[in-house]
């Protein structure tokens, strides 16, 4: 039996255009998109309607699972719980960030990583999600333990993302050592002198593990087919040894000369929404409307706050000069759909999933109504 839904009276956020009038959808596809007004079907009421987002790049799950210092939940329902939160912010295909190699900052062990990563597997096995879930694995190459961690994924299929990342200080996100200080002396609460030591040891284990680390890690992922991305690159040569290493995602630039250069070179540019929300980094870094403005952002991520997705989409869309509504949405379902290969959704188009959100703005704000994924409300 053939299962059909029409959605009629919208605002159809379509790849270069708004269109109003109506959608159809047949057996999870959109099956027919029509201009004007329809006689039947269910009524919008002006609302738009746009693609289901697309998330690479979470740190959430991790936070439902380990709520609190010591404390370790059910990991079924931690995804359960993550589950519900994207999807109720629009979100239909989301990658779960999972830390590979730990470091004093981490409250998690692998074998804790690898029971999330069996609970999302499990789940999605037996339908119990809302949104289609894949793993981002975050790979610290600093870490002593990276390779070992990483090796527990060796033969994970739902792997889409692989990024390589050096938290150490003097690296990257934390070039400027003040910036690293009120960052992790802090959070860590430790003396003068511990945080010296703290930061020496942590410099050493970047200068022994950080360049075999990413090498192999680069290889091993080019081999099965796994997109890489680099992070927090800061300047042209960071970019160079990414382009070497075959990365295809440039995560978080901290600098508009890594930005540019990334661009320049075909990387699909990736930012946080919440930065764009603020209008700074919460590191002191460049900032993503910046390099929206400049033409320099390609895609897109809510990190640790997943409502800030279709907050940002729609913020750009409307308060940045140059930057359509379509243009932005693209940002969040088609640019990182096609970054790691997921070509059947991320954009309203004949013959591509029926992953859809129905959204009205008030008072700037964009409110998430209804969500599908293949033509099921589950939102």
């Amino acid at each position: 039996m053939t299962a059909e839904t029409v959605l009629s009276n919208a605002r159809i956020v379509l790849a270069d255009e708004i269109v109003e009038g109506s959608l159809v959808l047949r057996d999870g596809f959109i099956a027919g998109i029509d201009a004007g007004a329809a006689r039947t079907g269910e009524d919008m009421g002006g609302d738009f309607i746009i693609p289901g987002l697309v998330e690479l790049h979470t740190d959430h799950l991790e936070g439902h699972y380990a709520p609190r210092p010591k404390v370790r939940w059910n990991p079924i329902a931690a995804v359960l719980a993550h589950d519900a939160q994207v999807a109720t912010a629009g979100i239909t295909t989301v990658l779960d960030a999972l830390r590979v190699g730990m470091d004093e900052d981490a409250d998690l062990t692998s074998d804790d990583i690898r029971k999330l990563a069996d609970a999302i597997e499990d789940s999605v096995q037996q339908d119990r999600l809302r949104a289609d879930h894949f793993i981002h694995l975050r790979c610290e190459v600093s870490a002593p333990d990276c390779l070992r961690a990483f090796a527990n994924f060796e033969t994970d299929d739902r792997v889409k993302l692989v990024s390589l990342m050096d938290h150490a200080p003097g690296q990257r996100q934390f070039v400027n050592l003040e910036t690293y200080a009120y960052y992790y002396q802090r959070k860590l609460k430790l003396s003068d002198q511990d945080f010296r030591k703290f930061c020496e040891k942590r410099m050493g284990e970047s200068a022994r593990n950080s360049g075999p680390n990413r090498v192999f890690i680069a290889a091993a992922s080019q081999e099965r087919g796994i997109v890489l991305a680099s992070h927090d690159d800061a300047t042209s040569a960071h970019v160079d040894e990414a382009i070497e290493q075959g990365v295809r995602v440039a995560e978080f630039p901290t600098t508009e000369e890594a930005a540019r250069a990334s661009k320049a070179a075909g990387l699909g540019v990736l930012m946080g929404a919440p930065n764009v929300m603020r209008g700074a980094s919460h590191s002191g870094n460049v900032s993503a409307r910046t390099l929206a403005s400049d033409g320099l952002l390609d895609i897109l991520s809510s990190d640790y706050i997943p409502f800030s997705l279709i907050q940002s989409a729609f913020f750009l869309g409307d308060m940045v000069e140059g930057i359509s509504l379509p243009q932005a949405v693209a940002m969040v379902s088609k640019n990182p759909a096609q970054a790691v290969g997921l070509d059947d959704r991320g954009v309203i188009e004949q013959g591509r999933r029926a992953d859809l959100v129905r959204v009205r703005v008030d008072d700037h704000v964009p409110v998430v109504r209804t969500v599908w994924r293949q033509g099921r409300r589950v939102a």
